[in-house]
């Protein structure tokens, strides 16, 4: 069984390296953590030895398709956790995520099972991001940063590229959060800032950071 920092390590190296598609470094991982890349070492050598990671020397770790199921089960329990405090519990969505952070290391897969049950089987948390079920499969849709969509183009927010509390709070302040209709009505040259039409509310304007961090689909 694994323990909690494993559990984590194995989380980080999985989102680190956009779901398993590329090795990440040891100093990405130490830096994600916030702990010495000695001891970044040390835990990887450890995940290799029962077979949850591959290492090469100068070319960085990855899941293995053990350690990637692994990952996602914990992700999984995150997941329902957030929404489970969200629509259940009443707290918003910016409060949830340091709550699931704890929660998701809890090991009971009957207690998973009904949690997912209980919930109606959601297909994505409070934050837009897809649950995967119970043998770690997860279905990505396809979406962009809105940074990426052209004026006068409706879309719908169906994610976040941050889960930050402090970015959260302030799409809340703005008005955005998921499925909110927006429209792209001027995009400022100098920089990058964009006014936008929401569906329901007023006209604003979003800095450029704030138009990276969300995600979009028509």
């Amino acid at each position: 069984m694994l323990s909690y920092a494993e559990e984590n390590y194995l989380k980080a190296i999985y989102h680190l390296s956009e779901s398993g598609k590329k090795s990440v470094s040891t100093n990405a991982i130490s830096e994600v953590l916030k702990t010495k890349p000695a001891s970044v070492s040390d835990m990887i050598k450890k995940l290799s030895d029962k077979g949850y990671v591959s290492y090469k020397k100068y070319k960085g770790v990855n899941v293995s398709i053990k350690g990637e199921k692994s990952a996602l089960l914990v992700i999984r329990k995150h997941r329902l956790w957030e929404v489970f405090l969200v629509d259940k519990l009443g707290f918003n969505w910016d409060e949830v995520h340091e709550i699931a952070e704890q929660l998701e290391h809890i090991k009971s897969p009957t207690l998973v099972t009904k949690l997912d049950k209980f919930l109606g089987y959601p297909r994505i948390d409070p934050h837009g991001d897809p649950i995967p079920d119970e043998n770690g499969q997860i279905i990505n849709k396809s979406k962009v940063p809105l940074v990426e969509v052209a004026l006068e183009k409706q879309v719908i927010v169906t994610g976040v590229e941050s889960s930050e509390s402090e970015f959260l709070a302030h799409l809340d302040k703005i008005n955005i959060s998921l499925g909110s209709k927006l429209t792209i009505k001027d995009i400022n040259s100098f920089d990058g800032s964009m006014q936008l039409d929401i569906v329901g509310h007023p006209t604003i304007f979003i800095s450029k950071q704030v138009a990276e961090n969300l995600l979009v689909t028509e």
